[in-house]
């Protein structure tokens, strides 16, 4: 009996140091909505599930320590209540990854999808198989679940990302075919899913792909040893973007990597040479021009 326990025990084990996320899931609704108490049950089941779908599933065969986990936050919002069971939402996906030798964390992304729809009942288990689309909810979920350990491989080391980028893609091809919003190059003009990971495996992308490494591993990592070589890295990693920029301006990657990052920035360079200060906010103005005032901060 003791030799079984033991056994269980190490494949218990085994298990908890695959999974990859660790993951906090938050499910509100409108305020304005009127809720019932059937429907208040089954948002603490839906909460409840996906929980469990994204903190117990092994995405990938890599083996992570506890430590090593990609902490995030999953918020769905309810917006409509279409009948028993059939919702619309938006979903809010913060990520972050720890910054070596030190306590801090800094934003991987930070993104609010609002095309989110999908039907759940009270006791529904979400399981993701791949490539089998079960549902729209595990499709949305296991995407950016993907998605998320594909921009942590990405910022430890160059184009580590490629298979959970690929996984995520194939996880779009299956969702289109099967209806759901979000999935689709036409639909929320080019802030959705489709353009997240279609963007992410273009060639014209791949300048970005390297920024999130050496912003993030040559920068970011480096603070520790040498503040003035990290800057400089940071700095070059955003000049980076300039390129891809030209051809897409306004995309929704680049968009989003920069906005999650600009009060770390306005940090990061609070001690930072003037010169250093104006030529990375004149970087950050050009990448997203309708925030300019906010980037403006940097050099106060």
């Amino acid at each position: 009996m003791k030799h079984i326990l033991c056994i269980l025990s190490l494949l218990v084990t085994s298990l908890a140091s695959a999974q990859e996320l660790n993951c906090e899931v938050n499910v509100v609704s409108n305020p304005a909505l009127d809720i019932t108490t059937v429907e208040k049950e089954i948002f603490k089941g839906l909460e409840q599930a996906i929980f469990e779908l994204m903190n117990n599933t092994a995405w990938t065969k890599d083996e992570y320590e506890v430590e090593e986990r990609i902490n995030c936050v999953f918020q769905i919002s309810i917006t409509k209540v279409n009948g028993i069971g059939a919702f619309e939402a938006t979903l809010q996906v913060q990520a972050t990854r720890p910054v070596y030798n030190s306590t801090y964390n800094t934003t991987l992304f930070n993104f609010l999808d609002q095309d989110v729809g999908f039907g759940f009942l009270r006791n529904t288990q979400l399981l993701f198989t791949e490539n089998q689309f079960s549902s729209n909810l595990v499709s949305i979920l296991s995407f950016y679940a993907y998605y998320l350990i594909a921009l942590d491989a990405d910022s430890f080391a160059l184009s580590a990302g490629d298979p959970h980028f690929a996984t995520a893609q194939n996880i779009v091809t299956l969702a289109q075919s099967a209806g759901g919003t979000g999935w689709r190059a036409s639909e929320k003009g080019r802030n959705n899913r489709y353009w997240l990971i279609d963007n992410a495996l273009q060639e014209l992308f791949s300048p970005l792909r390297e920024s999130y490494y050496e912003y993030h591993r040559k920068g970011l990592d480096n603070l520790y040893n040498d503040q003035e070589l990290a800057r400089t890295n940071i700095a070059a990693a955003l000049n980076k973007l300039l390129k891809v920029n030209s051809s897409r301006p306004g995309a929704v990657n680049i968009l989003n990597f920069i906005q999650s990052k600009r009060d770390e920035l306005k940090g990061l360079y609070a001690e930072g040479e003037r010169k250093q200060k104006v030529e990375v906010v004149n970087t950050l103005k050009r990448l997203d021009p309708a925030n300019s005032s906010k980037y403006q901060e940097i050099l106060d």
